[in-house]
């Protein structure tokens, strides 16, 4: 899976709301907290909302908040806010490629894969991760030598 910038700093953002617990944050203070370029997020800012996944206010008392509570946000719920679909195949969701011959069963493959980023992405809360209390088997994936090397 590649995790794209946008996709970073969306679930960044997201944190850094969900750790000022209702109080609304401006943006530039958002980008300068997470080193994020204040023009990109501006635009994440924006397909967030769009999500309904932040709100805002203008003025000097204004910013953006977390638009539910940070608990039932899952990082899956950001990614989706600003990529669209957890997996896709050449744009196609798993589910609706089809493959001729010996390539048939590839599609089980994409499926097993969207499945596993479902499992650890839509189980993941940003309450979760602002309270540094990620559910346990996040560890026991990490506890795995081979999640740390490189390939």
């Amino acid at each position: 899976m590649h995790i794209t910038a946008k996709a970073d700093y969306a679930v960044r953002t997201l944190l850094e709301l969900a750790a000022a617990d209702g109080v609304p944050g401006k943006a530039e203070a958002l980008a300068g907290a997470q080193k994020i370029p204040h023009k990109f997020l501006e635009s994440v800012l924006s397909d967030l909302r769009r999500a309904d996944l932040v709100r805002s206010r203008r003025g000097p008392d204004g910013g953006y908040w977390l638009a539910r509570p940070a608990s039932e946000i899952s990082v899956a719920d950001v990614i989706r806010a600003v990529e669209g679909p957890l997996a896709s195949v050449r744009g196609q969701r798993p589910e609706d490629v089809d493959y001729p011959g010996p390539a048939k069963p590839l599609q089980l493959v994409w499926l097993a894969v969207r499945a596993n980023m479902r499992a650890v992405l839509e189980e993941v809360s940003l309450a979760e991760i602002v309270a540094d209390d990620v559910p346990a088997f996040v560890f026991e994936l990490t506890a795995d030598p081979a999640a740390w090397a490189r390939r």
